[in-house]
């Protein structure tokens, strides 16, 4: 990556992108976070510079400087990001840790945290705006939508289908060819052995709707 990254978030995930970029050799801009108690505080060389809707940062967004959304909650992460791809013409870019291996069959959307030592397998499709948290597995052929969660540990099992804005726990099992609705949660360590519908949230071994 040629141009430095401004990261929107300063919370754990953007230290976790920090963290990446780092070791990718990237410059980081700076950090935007909306707690005002974090503006000013320092990372290393890396400083909160203000607000995530402060046009004096936004603006310099574009062909000399990248962004990065580290948002946990779902809906400010869409928020967000329609504003950064809307409003300003931003489309943000993945943070992959280079511990992290990514098949070469397997195709990637951006805005994507791609953990240390998470494994994407052959023919996987992984959408815009996720978050592959350390560790975790997604077998050959998986394919994750749109602001997805997928926690530490989990392993997504070959041709397992995971839909829009899921959120998946960490050490979670989703065996092969299961699809998970939009919206659904999957409880930390369920062993999910069905389809799961649609914003339903599911836990246990086996996991049974709560």
């Amino acid at each position: 990556m040629e141009n430095p990254v401004l990261i929107i978030g300063a919370g754990d995930l953007g230290l976790k992108a920090l963290e990446i970029f780092k070791r990718n050799n990237v410059v980081v801009y700076g950090l935007l976070d909306d707690r005002e108690d974090l503006h000013g505080k320092e990372y290393g060389e890396i400083s909160v510079l203000g607000s995530t809707d402060d046009p004096t940062f936004l603006k310099i967004l574009g062909s000399k400087c990248e962004a990065f959304l580290a948002i946990g909650e779902r809906s400010v992460r869409e928020r967000l990001a329609k504003t950064l791809t809307k409003e300003y013409q931003v489309m943000p870019v993945n943070a992959i840790h280079d511990t992290a291996y990514i098949a070469q069959t397997a195709t990637l959307g951006h805005g994507n945290l791609i953990a240390s030592k998470v494994t994407i397998g052959p023919l996987s499709q992984l959408g815009h705006h996720g978050l592959i948290l350390s560790g975790a597995i997604l077998d050959g052929s998986v394919q994750v939508d749109d602001f997805v969660t997928i926690g530490a540990g989990a392993i997504i099992n070959d041709r397992a289908k995971i839909g829009e804005g899921a959120f998946i726990g960490s050490g979670a099992i989703i065996v092969a060819g299961v699809e998970i609705g939009k919206g659904a949660r999957i409880g930390a360590g369920s062993v999910v052995v069905e389809n799961v519908p649609a914003k339903a949230t599911f836990f246990g071994n086996p996991a049974r709707k709560v």
